[in-house]
C-alpha cells in the first residue's frame, strides 16, 4: 500500500511514505473520513532531523501488526512541524497542558473535528522507561473512544477553551519599565554557569536571543557571561572545529558532546551574536567563528536556486554522529602523527574532536571526513529560517567587507521575493523540489522583513527598506484588533494562538514587534509603534514571570526605551554610509539613498550639500546640521 505522502514535498513526509500505515498528510480529506467513519485522528508530529522521530517510525510505524491496529481504529496523519508552525504549536500546547511536557515525535489524538482529547510524545514498542508500549496505547485509546465518549468530549472541550483562552488574555495595565530588562539581566546571572558558561544545567541550547539581550546593555557583568557563554561554545563538540557550524545542543554541560543535528536556524543565529561580540570587544576569535559559521551554511545547506536547506540530520545510516566522531588512528592515519590531545570520548570508542586545529590539518581532516557517508539534508525552504540567513549574510557582507557574502544575500533575497511569493503580494512557507506551498506564518513575513532591513544597509538600495516595510504592513493581517499582539497565522484550526516564547528562535511576536520599532521610527507610523507596544504589553506578565524565555522579546523592548537615533545618508557613499553603520548600534535606524528621494520618509526633503553626498544625523529628537565626509560623521557619532 503506498500512502498519500508520496505525493508530498517535506523530506520528513516523504520518509514515511513507504510505511505500511494509511498516512494522510494535514488536510480536509483526513477529517471528512474521520467524521464519515467516526474515528479519532491520530495526529503523529516530527521533522526530518529528528533522531527519536527515525527512532519511532523505524519500531512502529514500519511494523506491520502494528500498522494495521492504527489503520483499522484511527485515521492517521503525519505533519512536518517545521511546514506547519500552527498545528505543531496548537497541539503542543495541548500534549503540555495534559502531560506537563512536549517534545518531538509527538503524538496526539484527536476528535474528528479537530479537538485533542489525548498525547505524548515518543512511546516505545515495549512497555519501558514507565510508559505503556504504542501497541497498549492505541488499544486503550480506541476502547475509551468507543466506551467513554462523553468523557473524552469534555476533556477535548476543557483543553480547547483554556488555549483559546490564553489567546484572548487581555493586555496588561502595569506600566513598562526598564526595570523589566534589569531583572530579566538579574534572572540570567542567576542561572549562569561560570565554569562552562551558558545558563541553567544539561542539556544546553545555544542561547543566541539572550546573549543579544546581554551585549545590548552594554553592561561590563553582561559582557562577561557572554564571553564565557561564546568561548564555551565554540570550544569544540557542539561546534564543529573542522567544519564550521554548530550542532543543535549539548547533552552535557560543558557544551562537548552534541545532538548531531544542524539546523539552518542555529547558525543564522548564532553568526550574528559572534559578529557583534567581535564589534564589542574586538577580539578576532569571535569574528573567525563568525565567518566559519557562515561559511559552512554556503558550503553545506546553500541550494542551487539561492535558499538554504533547513538542517542536517543528527545521524549517518542510522548512526547518531558518525560523520563527526573519529577513532584515534583515523586521526594519525589523516595527519601522520596521533593527537590525543584533541580528542574526547564519546562513545562505542569514537572521540569529539575539541581544541585547537591548526589549519593544514583542519583541512586535512575535513577532507578525510568529506569522504564519508553523509548525513541526510533536509533541503525544504523554510521562509522564516531563510529570513534569519538573510539578515546574517547581509549584516556579515558590510561588517567585514565580504562581496561574496553580499552576492548570497541579494540571491537569498531574490528568491524568497519570487519563488516564495504567492502571487498576491504574500509570501509562501515552504519550498522543495520546485514546488513552493502553504501560507506564510507571522514569523515568515517578521524575519524576511528584518532581513530586508539589513540588507538595505549592506546595498543602500532603499527599495530593500521599502520591502520589508510592505511585509511588514501585510503582516498586520495577523494581528489581534482587540486584544493586540499578533497571531501565529491565519490558518482554519479550532484555536487561534500567539507565541511570545524566543527559544529556540525570535517568536513571531518578538521579531515583529522589533522589526515595527526599526520602521515606525523611519517611517514616523505610530500605527506601528503601537503595534508593538500592544505585543509588549500582552507578554509583560511573561516578561516578569520567566523573563529569560523572552531575550528578543526584551531586545525589542529596549530598541522601544532607548533615545530615538536616526541616520540618514543621501547620495552614492561608500565611505559615509560605512561611517554610519561603525560599531555596535542596536538602537540606531539608517535609511540610505543614491540620490534624493521622498518615498521613505526619514529621507524625504533631505539632499545633496553642495553637490555631494550628505549624512543627517538625528538624536533624541534634535538634529544636526548634515555632514559630508566621513571623517566628520564619526566624530558626530562619538
Amino acid at each position: 500500500m503506498a500512502n498519500r505522502l508520496a505525493h508530498e514535498t517535506s523530506p520528513y513526509l516523504l520518509q514515511h511514505a513507504d510505511n505500511p500505515v494509511d498516512w494522510y498528510p494535514w488536510g480536509d480529506e483526513a477529517f471528512e473520513r474521520a467524521r464519515t467513519e467516526d474515528k479519532p485522528v491520530l495526529l503523529s508530529i516530527g521533522y526530518a532531523a529528528c533522531h527519536w522521530c527515525h527512532v519511532m517510525e523505524h519500531e512502529s510505524f514500519e511494523d506491520e501488526e502494528t500498522a494495521r491496529l492504527m489503520n483499522e481504529r484511527f485515521v492517521p496523519v503525519k505533519v512536518d512541524r517545521e511546514e506547519r508552525p500552527d498545528v505543531d504549536g496548537l497541539y503542543m500546547e495541548a500534549v503540555v497542558t495534559m502531560t506537563g511536557h512536549g517534545g518531538w515525535p509527538m503524538t496526539v489524538f484527536l476528535t474528528p473535528d479537530g479537538r485533542p482529547f489525548y498525547g505524548g510524545t515518543y512511546f516505545p514498542p515495549e512497555p519501558r522507561f514507565n510508559m505503556p508500549s504504542f501497541t497498549q496505547l492505541l488499544l486503550a485509546v480506541s476502547k475509551a473512544y468507543e466506551e467513554q465518549r462523553g468523557e473524552l468530549e469534555e476533556q477535548a472541550d476543557t483543553l480547547v477553551g483554556a488555549i483559546r483562552q490564553a489567546s484572548e488574555r487581555p493586555p496588561s495595565n502595569e506600566p513598562l519599565t526598564s526595570e523589566l530588562i534589569v531583572n530579566a539581566v538579574s534572572a540570567l546571572r542567576a542561572q549562569f554557569d561560570p565554569q562552562h558558561g551558558g545558563f541553567g544545567r544539561a542539556p544546553k541550547f545555544p542561547p543566541a536571543s539572550n546573549l543579544h539581550l546581554l551585549l545590548r546593555t552594554g553592561r561590563d557583568d553582561a559582557l562577561e557571561m557572554v564571553r564565557s557563554t561564546l568561548d564555551g561554545m565554540a570550544a569544540g563538540g557542539m561546534y564543529d572545529v573542522l567544519g564550521g557550524g554548530f550542532h543543535r545542543y549539548s547533552v552535557d554541560e560543558a557544551w562537548l558532546v552534541p545532538h548531531f543535528e544542524k539546523m539552518l536556524y542555529d547558525n543564522a543565529l548564532l553568526a550574528p551574536t559572534y559578529l557583534h561580540a567581535w564589534l564589542v570587544t574586538d577580539e578576532e576569535r569571535y569574528r573567525r567563528i563568525a565567518e566559519e559559521t557562515l561559511d559552512y551554511m554556503v558550503r553545506d545547506l546553500r541550494l542551487e536556486e539561492g535558499g538554504f536547506a533547513s538542517a542536517q540530520d543528527a545521524d549517518t545510516e542510522g548512526v547518531e554522529g558518525l560523520t563527526y566522531t573519529w577513532a584515534a588512528e583515523e586521526i594519525e592515519e589523516a595527519v601522520g602523527e596521533p593527537h590525543p590531545e584533541w580528542l574526547q570520548p564519546f562513545e562505542h570508542g569514537r572521540f569529539v574532536i575539541r581544541g585547537e586545529v591548526p589549519e593544514e590539518a583542519r583541512t586535512r581532516l575535513l577532507e578525510v571526513r568529506a569522504a564519508r557517508p553523509q548525513p541526510f539534508r533536509d533541503d525544504k525552504v523554510v521562509t522564516a529560517w531563510n529570513g534569519m540567513a538573510l539578515a546574517a549574510f547581509a549584516e556579515a557582507s558590510y561588517r567585514l567587507g565580504r562581496r561574496d557574502y553580499l552576492e548570497v544575500a541579494l540571491e537569498l533575497a531574490g528568491f524568497l521575493g519570487e519563488t516564495m511569493a504567492d502571487g498576491n503580494g504574500g509570501l509562501l512557507r515552504t519550498y522543495r523540489d520546485g514546488q513552493a506551498k502553504i501560507d506564510g506564518y507571522l514569523e515568515d513575513y517578521a524575519h524576511v522583513a528584518n532581513g530586508c532591513i539589513e540588507l538595505h544597509c549592506a546595498t543602500g538600495d532603499p527599495r530593500w527598506l521599502e520591502e520589508g516595510y510592505r511585509l511588514a504592513q501585510r503582516a498586520q493581517a495577523f494581528a489581534d484588533e482587540t486584544h493586540g499582539g499578533w497571531f501565529v497565522g491565519t490558518h482554519d484550526l479550532v484555536a487561534q494562538r500567539k507565541e511570545f516564547d524566543d527559544h529556540p528562535t525570535p517568536s513571531g511576536n518578538s521579531m515583529m514587534a522589533f522589526v515595527a520599532l526599526r520602521l515606525a521610527r523611519i517611517w514616523g507610523d505610530d500605527e506601528l509603534e503601537r503595534a508593538a507596544v500592544g505585543a509588549f504589553r500582552l507578554a509583560r506578565p511573561l516578561l516578569e514571570r520567566a523573563p529569560t524565555a523572552f531575550g528578543h522579546m526584551l531586545c525589542a523592548l529596549e530598541l522601544h526605551f532607548s533615545a530615538p537615533r536616526e541616520i540618514a545618508v543621501v547620495g552614492a557613499s561608500e565611505e559615509l554610509r560605512g561611517a554610519a553603520l561603525q560599531g555596535f548600534q542596536p538602537n540606531t535606524v539608517f535609511a540610505f539613498a543614491p540620490e534624493p528621494t521622498d518615498t521613505v520618509p526619514l529621507l524625504a526633503g533631505r539632499g545633496l550639500v553642495d553637490g555631494s553626498p550628505a549624512a543627517y544625523l538625528c538624536e533624541r529628537c534634535a538634529c544636526q546640521a548634515p555632514v559630508t565626509t566621513a571623517d566628520a560623521l564619526t566624530s558626530a557619532l562619538v
